[in-house]
């Protein structure tokens, strides 16, 4: 009897304990099916989907009439689905052969068991279409946009270029890479349990939407030209570099850019310099590179030497420590404290007015005025006209001016300001500055971008820039006009003059660092007309071999463009 309840108690034991553990299943089961069935129908789709991404057409770059800088050209990438493969040896020799690729780096990602695995990137159309219709299972081939450049060279540093994944690397490629690169689209596939894609299911496809087109204020014919002017005067002259900037001194927009010698944009890791890649390190490689894609325009920070006394004269005639009439004497040198520094007439100009000595290019009359104006206001005229910040252009990497702390500007230090020496600014910026001293005192943004247009032609976004007004007053840039037309027209610019233009314009010659290279930096700056000034040019050639005088070998470059220029852009002669 005893043994029969027992029984009877082990039996209910078991019974309730299946039942709660029955119950429990119940439970987890409708908690799965109900409460967390979309977690694991998405886990689902994602084992039994296949996903390729279908690259966006980057939008175009166009210059101010529409001519087509930076475009794209259409090209393969080839991959493999390991789970589809049905012929791995014929997959891997057709591939070897037609990639041209080594048939041990073609076996390891045809063999590497992976949904999907990249054979190639890149690859030209004419070989990705060869490839499809081999028809072979498991490989696949997707069209793709690569980066394409119709003029190779032309204004290499300021379009920039894109990445292997058709990202912009530097230049207006990266500074307006949001408006450039599109939206990627997608491909989805359904697969069975082994990853092979079922017969009949249609594709989900989600279609690329293109990048918007960029419209830049260079003109392809002047930088065009600007370039070859360039580049003759660096044979000529054996010079290691040159750069030349064409400019809008009234709004900012940039006509021409050039850094010569310019690299192939379409094969932007090759050296330009003619060294052989395999001599270098990876980090020699490296370092070669990055100079090259530097623009000495921006990037790179030079002593302006006497163009700089435009500024130095602009900020005495502002401040009235100096008029028209004044006279000075040079006797070739000024004795400043202990120093003895140099006019560029070793035997001096003798007595001059302040009119002589801006066309003499006289440096001890603009010690004189510099020291008149003290260092306290000449550091506050810095700031005033902008030179102590960037300005602005839409460029990646523009460097700051490297100036002395005012507490540390002694007399020695003043005088060598005045003419352009003992600080360092970049190129951009002694446009810039000069533009708003000849343009009646409004320092403009200097730009690029002028508009981005959408696929059926219609403008989006217009771009605006700052203009900061009050530099100097209508008076003192009426006077500074008057003054650099007849360093033209008399002075040491004569080089750059054309009959039947008003020009004006300085010239300057200053000595890198450091001093005992004897490398020299040779300039000319000139804007036209010069009672209404439309376009600023500067022409900078660095380290010239033989004479190195900027009115002698940089003026010449900057007439001849203008010859060309003034007329294309619609400047009658007077």
């Amino acid at each position: 009897m005893k043994n029969k309840t027992y029984n009877k108690k082990k039996i209910m034991v078991v019974f309730l304990c299946a039942a709660v553990i029955l119950a429990a299943l119940i439970g987890r089961l409708v908690y799965l099916m109900i409460f967390d069935a979309e977690y694991y129908q998405e886990l689902a789709r994602d084992l039994h989907e296949r996903e390729r991404e279908i690259k966006a057409a980057r939008g175009e770059i166009v210059d101010r009439n529409g001519v087509v800088l930076a475009t794209n050209r259409t090209v393969c990438t080839i991959s493999v689905i390991h789970s589809q493969i049905e012929d791995p040896e014929e997959v891997i020799e057709v591939l070897c052969r037609e990639l041209e690729m080594e048939e041990e780096t073609v076996r390891k990602r045809v063999e590497k068991v992976s949904s999907m695995e990249k054979i190639k990137t890149n690859v030209d159309k004419e070989t990705g279409d060869k490839i499809r219709n081999y028809g072979l299972a498991g490989v696949k081939v997707d069209e793709d946009f690569k980066r394409y450049y119709p003029y190779d060279e032309l204004a290499s540093r300021v379009l920039g270029f894109t990445g292997g994944d058709n990202q912009g690397i530097i230049g207006l490629e990266v500074k307006y890479e949001e408006y450039l690169k599109g939206t990627n689209g997608t491909i989805l596939t359904v697969t069975d349990a082994r990853g092979i894609e079922l017969e009949g299911v249609a594709e989900d496809r989600i279609e690329p939407t293109a990048g918007d087109t960029l419209q830049v204020s260079l003109d392809y014919n002047i930088q065009s030209y600007c370039e070859q002017a360039a580049l003759k005067v660096m044979e000529e002259k054996q010079a290691e570099a040159v750069s030349i900037l064409l400019m809008n001194p009234q709004n900012g927009e940039i006509y021409a850019m050039v850094n010569v010698p310019e690299f192939n944009l379409n094969e932007p890791y090759e050296l330009n310099t003619g060294v052989e890649e395999e001599s270098l390190t990876d980090e020699e490689l490296q370092d070669a590179l990055n100079q090259m894609w530097r623009n000495r325009c921006i990037n790179d920070t030079y002593e302006p030497g006497s163009i700089f006394k435009i500024i130095t004269s602009s900020a005495c005639l502002e401040e009235g420590v100096v008029s028209l009439e004044d006279t000075f004497f040079c006797p070739g040198y000024r004795i400043v404290e202990d120093r003895r520094i140099r006019c560029h007439k070793v035997g001096g100009h003798g007595q001059e007015t302040f009119v002589q000595g801006i066309q003499n290019s006289c440096n001890p009359v603009f010690m004189d005025i510099g020291l008149r104006l003290g260092s306290d206001r000449f550091y506050e005229y810095f700031e005033q006209f902008g030179l102590l910040s960037l300005t602005n252009i839409d460029l990646p990497g523009e460097a700051g001016t490297i100036m002395h702390k005012k507490e540390d500007i002694g007399t020695v230090e003043l005088a060598t300001m005045t003419f352009g020496q003992s600080f360092q600014v970049t190129p951009i910026q002694m446009a810039v500055t000069v533009s708003s001293i000849i343009n009646g005192g409004r320092r403009i943004t200097p730009h690029l971008a002028t508009a981005v247009i959408d696929d059926s032609g219609e403008v989006v976004e217009e771009f605006e820039y700052e203009v900061k007004k009050g530099i100097v007053s209508e008076e003192t840039s009426e006077t500074m006009r008057m003054l650099l037309e007849s360093v033209v027209a008399e002075g040491s610019g004569k080089n750059g003059y054309i009959e039947g233009y008003s020009i004006g314009g300085k010239t300057a010659t200053s000595q890198t660092l450091p001093r005992s290279a004897n490398k020299y930096i040779s300039s000319f700056l000139a804007f036209a007309p010069a009672e209404d000034p439309q376009v600023i040019g500067m022409v900078i050639i660095h380290d010239p071999q033989g004479v190195y005088y900027g009115g002698t070998i940089a003026a010449p470059v900057l007439r001849s463009i203008y010859d060309n220029v003034l007329p294309y852009l619609g400047i009658e002669k007077n």
